[in-house]
């Protein structure tokens, strides 16, 4: 398991190293910064799991789930990639967005992980009425979720 490396001078949102004059072993800090802006831009994870998979390849991201384990342990909710043998961490920030392959859903951070849940369509029938009531509840609560409305 690895943990980010810390730099003294970083970006305010997701701690991209800062490079200064005159500054040795520039690599370090510009692969880092790269590798993390490879994982964030576009982001989209493989799936969401509480312990690592056994098999991973390089290009793959996982949100993590909760109740995390192995080199994932303490590391709930966060993004993993896999860096040569180790893990590395992407926290999340509120309003960040991912796209998760295996569901096929967009997914929307604000405290927490938030997707939208299946919606029920209206079946018809003497309670149309009710029943088209309740899908469009329901409808407005899932573009809630994902941040596309703001909620009440």
């Amino acid at each position: 398991m690895t943990d980010n490396l810390i730099f003294a001078n970083a970006t305010p949102r997701f701690a991209l190293p800062l490079l200064h004059a005159g500054q040795a072993q520039k690599e370090i800090f510009v692969n880092e910064a790269l590798t993390q802006a490879d994982t964030l831009l576009h982001c989209a994870v493989t799936g969401e799991s509480a312990s690592p998979p056994e098999n991973s390849v390089g290009d793959e991201a996982w949100l993590i789930g909760t109740g995390a384990s192995g080199d994932w342990e303490g590391h709930d909710a966060e993004i993993a990639t896999r860096r040569g043998n180790a893990w590395a961490f992407v926290s999340p920030r509120n309003g960040m967005r991912v796209f998760d392959i295996s569901s096929g859903c967009e997914m929307l951070f604000f405290g927490s992980w938030r997707k939208a849940s299946l919606l029920v369509e209206p079946l018809g029938g003497l309670i149309v009425d009710g029943e088209a009531r309740a899908a469009i509840n329901d409808l407005i609560a899932a573009l809630q979720a994902l941040g596309i409305l703001p909620s009440a």
